[in-house]
């Protein structure tokens, strides 16, 4: 299953700056795993919505690291 990271960004004056990232595995597709990084962004700031912390949630595919 493919992995993906979603970068949390808030615009300010119009100029994004990031805020966080998370980054999601096992996801059965793209839509899945935005939903689960904006749930774990929002429990890990302590607030209900993502949005009271950023303004846009960027999804991109994300190769897992050899070790």
């Amino acid at each position: 299953m493919p992995n993906y990271r979603v970068q949390f960004a808030k615009q300010i004056l119009g100029v994004p700056f990031t805020v966080g990232f998370v980054e999601i595995s096992r996801a059965r597709d793209p839509e899945r795993a935005l939903r689960a990084a904006e749930i774990r962004f929002a429990r890990a700031r302590g607030v209900t919505d993502w949005r009271e912390r950023a303004d846009t949630a960027d999804l991109a595919p994300h190769a897992e690291a050899d070790l």
